[in-house]
């Protein structure tokens, strides 16, 4: 019987994260859940509560202690970690944050979220990762390579620093077999699109929202074996927006 592969997934309950779940689970991985929320019992998923870790990555030090509950749950072995985690805070009725008017802890908070926690648990887990001969895929956004008409300066500028770290990361753990990649989503239907999307939506060529599960499937094909020589690139799953 072969082994159960593991991913480790943040940002897991909602949107690109809980379609990542199904999809994994639907392969018969091993899912382990991370983010700030409490289990929630509606998860369906076989054995979800053992596998949720409750980690709030925008405290580094909660950061750097949920390593070792994750590794203790592993047993030596992770095939896949998705740092899918990300906030995009808003000023005053949703209005967008700018370079001018961002509070300098709201570009620490967001920084610790979307960037640097992916830089403590890929360092924290490159044991167990090189040991699967793992993969990591970091989840960017458009919204790092163009200036958005919603996603705050804090946000694009983490996502910008997320690609680019891809980059620095798939250079690093290229020699213990990991491959890192990255996926850019566009306009995907969760909740954290602005009002006023439906105007970006009009104008993009494919002329709709992308689904989760869309953005799922680009990530599930990264961590396969049938991505095993694609290492330190960046999908856009964006219907053709970045054109």
């Amino acid at each position: 019987m072969s082994e159960q592969k593991i991913l480790v997934l943040t940002g897991a309950s909602r949107g690109i994260g809980h379609a990542t779940v199904k999809r994994f689970s639907s392969e018969g991985w091993r899912v382990l859940t991370c983010s700030r929320q409490p289990f929630d019992p509606r998860c369906p998923w076989p054995d979800a509560e053992a596998n949720h870790i409750e980690i709030d990555l925008a405290d580094p030090n909660m950061t750097i202690a949920a390593i070792e509950s994750i590794k203790a749950r592993t047993g030596g072995k992770i095939h896949a970690l998705v740092n899918n985690a990300g906030i995009s805070p808003k000023g005053p009725g949703g209005a967008r944050l700018n370079t001018l008017d961002t509070d300098l802890r709201t570009w620490g908070h967001v920084f610790h979220v979307n960037f640097f926690a992916s830089v403590i648990l890929a360092r924290g887990l490159q044991d167990e990762l090189a040991a699967a001969k793992g993969a990591i895929v970091n989840v960017t956004s458009i919204a790092g390579a163009r200036v958005h008409p919603f996603a705050g300066a804090a946000y694009a500028t983490s996502k910008a620093a997320l690609a680019a770290l891809t980059r620095e990361m798939a250079h690093d753990f290229g020699p213990m077999g990991v491959r890192v990649n990255a996926i850019a989503p566009g306009e995907v239907e969760t909740s954290i699109l602005s009002p006023g999307t439906d105007k970006i939506v009009e104008k993009l060529p494919l002329q709709r929202l992308g689904q989760p599960r869309e953005v799922a499937d680009a990530i599930w094909y990264l961590c396969s074996d049938q991505a095993s020589y694609i290492s330190g690139a960046e999908i856009e799953v964006n219907g053709a927006q970045h054109v």
